[in-house]
């Protein structure tokens, strides 16, 4: 018996990879030094002072236009976006945004939150933490495993 492959199922899947990563897949391109893109926080001023992804650069998905024309990420990188969390589209909205101004771009799915409960490192003004991993996310302190 032969299978049939959903072809569409299969072009969907293969564009969400396309334009989407994960915390873990960014930490892994953090730590092993891969360079050609940047991290873009998305959120409001308030959320990044309460921490963000260390190395990130803070633009507000509606300063991207402008910023960006003015040189704060640099031409041709590959841009990451993430937000706050699943709850939230702002990642979504700068990752449009950045497309449109012709970046290569992905938004990291799971946004902050669940780079916090993976375990990842966060900086606020008061310097770089490590909080314990959430069992539920990573299990046995491990980054997704997948």
């Amino acid at each position: 018996m032969t299978k049939h492959i959903d072809q569409a199922a299969v072009a969907h899947f293969a564009g969400r990879l396309a334009y989407e990563t994960d915390p873990a897949d960014v930490a892994a391109d953090i730590g092993a030094g891969v360079t050609g893109w940047v991290l873009i926080d998305s959120r409001s001023q308030e959320s990044w002072d309460q921490g963000h992804v260390p190395g990130a650069i803070h633009l507000p998905h509606r300063e991207i236009t402008e910023r960006t024309a003015a040189g704060v990420v640099p031409e041709g990188a590959t841009v990451v976006t993430y937000c706050w969390g699943p709850g939230c589209n702002a990642a979504t909205r700068a990752a449009l945004a950045f497309a449109r101004l012709g970046y290569p771009v992905k938004e990291m799915i799971g946004g902050y939150e669940y780079w916090v409960r993976e375990g990842g490192p966060i900086e606020t003004a008061d310097g770089v933490e490590r909080r314990a991993s959430d069992p539920l996310t990573a299990p046995r302190g491990v980054a997704c495993a997948c």
